[in-house]
């Protein structure tokens, strides 16, 4: 297993889609288990594999919740069924999401409340589950990597103009940057 790199917003990789995964294989499975740790040093809820380079259908999470669900896993070339998504803005309070591809930062966003996910297990095996509240917030948030989306993509425009400011400020938005969980300093300050 291997901490890798976090690659930032601006990396091709996160803004396309992933490919699927073809080979249930050993290099899968050091994939996932290279996934599991880097997502642990970086104290995240999930982590899709374009996250650290690779341009693969795989994301694991690892977030206690109420739906009977372990709470670490691993999903390979999921589909994602989403339940209905409120029209009320998002409450900046309770609503906010940070990604470690936009480290150190929160953005409001609304999210459905429920989703129902299919897809594989590491071996192979099929698997669906159904997700609700914070799980079903994180599922979306991984699912969109795979399709080359980032939430700051989702917010409302009236907070787009602080995500390129930031981006701007931060030299984020082009090829290269990456930050190093369990080296650099924390960006959400765990």
């Amino acid at each position: 297993m291997a901490i890798h790199p976090v690659v930032i917003l601006g990396e091709p990789v996160l803004h396309q889609r992933a490919a699927e995964v073809q080979q249930f294989d050993a290099e899968l499975q050091q994939l996932i288990a290279d996934l599991h740790e880097t997502n642990a040093a970086a104290h995240g809820a999930g982590l899709a594999a374009p996250q650290i380079g690779v341009g693969l259908r795989v994301f694991v999470y690892a977030m206690e919740n109420e739906d009977g669900v372990p709470a670490q896993g691993v999903v390979v070339n999921p589909s994602l069924v989403v339940g209905k998504v409120s029209g009320n803005m998002p409450d900046p309070d309770t609503e906010s999401e940070g990604c470690l591809s936009v480290p150190g930062e929160h953005f409001p966003l609304k999210r459905a409340e429920w989703v129902r996910i299919n897809g594989f297990d590491a071996q192979g095996e099929p698997l669906q589950f159904e997700a609700t509240g914070w799980f079903a917030r994180c599922l979306q948030h991984e699912y969109d990597h795979l399709d080359g989306k980032l939430y700051v993509d989702r917010v409302a425009d009236r907070h787009q103009r602080k995500v390129r400011r930031i981006t701007k400020d931060r030299g984020w938005g082009v090829p290269g940057q990456s930050w190093m969980p369990g080296v650099d300093p924390d960006p959400f300050g765990h």
